[in-house]
């Protein structure tokens, strides 16, 4: 090693292969074991990197989350040292976070960008119409001499004509460039940004034209950064504007593409195609990506989607929230809160939820008739009810909070964790499923809209947790079209109107357990990660054909401890 790292100043260097810029650069750690961020630069480049150091100190003066400057010189090439990061690239994040979380890292890299802008843009800098007009016309000229086009380009080409005037009259400030959810990390629950290599002064809002790539990897975070940066929703004429950018820079990706190879013109070309899809070919000026009816609302510092604002003042008599659960399509909204050292889980029925598939009233109903359940089948397995009540224009039930993970993709990092855990552990969780349905069985009862979203585990405690039996009733019970459900676990008779649901119904749900549990719901014999016997065993119990079934939880359980 040469240079900055040929001395006894760092104790290891680790090459960094990711990015287009063309520093070579390094994760390095010193003697104390600090780790930094390496920027090497041809020393060429001089003047270009210490006017981007220079610019960092301005950014980072502002308390925006980064990256910080730290030393910049010159050693066989142009060097910059910056503080590393401890946390993983935003793209890798966001799909194991909520919609509403993914929302709120959205308004706060909103914020963060609105802080950046207040650098001014130097006194010298040329009028923005008269420059963005020339480089738009460059772009199209070039992307008409490519010899590459792409469906629709016309309706880009005209909106671009038809809406110059948009650029007359723009103020200037400082642009990071290139801000998108691929320039972001996550450290400890804090959004960073990264990679100014392409910092320049222009128009505030042509930052956002990088916001496509934002948008495919999660609307709600897009539109939360949106609404982040104006403080509310965005003003038409943003809409307008965003459009034309989006639409320049959607020509010049074309060309910039080719010299990269068949894959980055392949993923230029069918963004071309989702940008004309967003903006109905360039008739709407307002993207389809854009949410808006998002509606965020905060308990005690938490946030939560709704459809409206709804008052839940109510629950500090039970302490405060940490958590909320607000995809559900039951129509009730979950709480965790905390007391001193008591947590509760709180199922509330009443409130106008984002995602509810039924009125308030309905889920009222719903939520009140499932409560005697509970109390009835009150198992070590399932989640323990404390109270029910009529509370805050609604109806709440209070269960014992349990920290555990749950098998349901709906909650991406808890389905990571799970699928993630032993087979042996997964196996234990079905044993246990089995005999609390052969105690529900017992009781009288048959198994509706039991879902891998019912299902928990407790790791601390090596527990299985069931925590969803809302809509079980008592056997034999009448089956009814629409009824709940999930397509993996219903069987025939679940889908057929006036059919009998009873025991042999649970027996075909917990053979659809089995498969979820153990193979992610592939009925394949490939697929199958124990013995063939126990693939049988489970087999029959999902057979389309109810007399071929297992007649009983007992026969299930006893079948398959012999398979074992």
């Amino acid at each position: 090693m040469t240079g900055i790292l040929g001395g006894d100043r760092f104790i290891s260097a680790e090459p960094i292969n990711k990015g287009w810029s063309e520093d070579k650069k390094y994760c390095v750690t010193d003697t104390d074991g600090v780790k930094y961020l390496l920027r090497i630069t041809p020393i060429e480049r001089y003047e270009v990197r210490k006017s981007l150091f220079d610019m960092l100190e301005q950014v980072a003066a502002l308390g925006v989350p980064m990256c910080l400057p730290i030393e910049f010189g010159s050693a066989h090439g142009v060097y910059s040292l910056q503080s590393w990061i401890y946390g993983e690239d935003l793209e890798a994040v966001l799909p194991l976070l909520s919609e509403t979380e993914q929302y709120v890292l959205g308004l706060k890299s909103g914020e963060i960008i609105k802080k950046m802008h207040e650098i001014p843009a130097p006194d010298t800098q040329e009028e923005w119409a008269v420059r963005f007009n020339r480089k738009t016309n460059h772009k199209i000229k070039t992307y008409r001499e490519c010899g590459i086009r792409f469906d629709g380009d016309d309706y880009m080409l005209e909106y671009i004509e038809n809406n110059r005037r948009l650029l007359e009259n723009r103020p200037q400030c400082f642009q990071h460039g290139d801000y998108h959810v691929g320039n972001m990390m996550m450290e400890r629950g804090e959004l960073k940004i990264i990679d100014f290599d392409r910092y320049d002064f222009g128009d505030p809002w042509e930052e956002f034209n990088r916001i496509v790539w934002s948008a495919v990897a999660s609307p709600p975070f897009a539109t939360g950064q949106l609404r982040g940066y104006f403080g509310g929703e965005p003003p038409l004429e943003f809409f307008k504007l965003l459009a034309f950018y989006i639409a320049s820079n959607t020509l010049s990706s074309i060309y910039w593409a080719i010299p990269f190879g068949q894959s980055d013109l392949d993923t230029m070309m069918k963004q071309s195609q989702d940008v004309l899809r967003w903006y109905d070919n360039m008739q709407n000026p307002v993207p389809s990506w854009y949410l808006k009816d998002f509606y965020i609302q905060y308990t005690d510092g938490v946030p939560y989607k709704l459809k409206a604002p709804f008052d839940f003042s109510f629950f500090g008599k039970y302490g405060k929230v940490f958590k909320v659960f607000d995809d559900q399509d039951s129509g009730n909204i979950c709480f965790g809160i905390a007391d001193g050292n008591t947590r509760y889980f709180i199922k509330f029925a009443g409130a106008p939820t984002e995602r509810g598939t039924v009125t308030a009233e309905e889920a009222i109903i719903n939520l009140k008739q499932a409560t005697p359940i509970y109390r009835d089948l009150a198992h070590a397995n399932l989640i323990k009810l404390i109270n029910a009540k009529d509370i805050g224009a609604g109806y709440a039930v209070v269960f014992e909070w349990v920290d555990a993970i749950c098998a349901q993709k709906m909650y991406p990092a808890d389905y990571k964790a799970f699928r993630a855990l032993p087979l042996e552990i997964k196996h234990q969780i079905f044993t246990d499923i089995m005999e609390f349905h052969a105690y529900i069985t017992a009781k009288g009862y048959v198994a509706i809209d039991f879902y891998d979203g019912s299902i928990m585990w407790d790791d601390q405690n090596q527990r299985t947790i069931i925590c969803d039996i809302d809509f079980y009733q008592k056997s034999p019970y009448i089956g009814r079209m629409g009824l709940w459900g999930s397509s993996r676990f219903v069987s025939p008779e679940e889908r057929t109107d006036g059919a009998i649901i009873d025991e042999v119904t649970t027996v075909y749900t917990m053979g659809a357990t089995a498969f979820c549990l153990l193979a992610n719901s592939d009925r394949s014999a490939e697929a199958w990660p124990l013995s063939p016997d126990l693939y049988a065993v489970a087999q029959k119990a999902v057979s389309d054909e109810r007399d071929k079934r297992q007649q009983s939880i007992r026969q299930l359980i006893d079948e398959w401890e012999v398979a074992r």
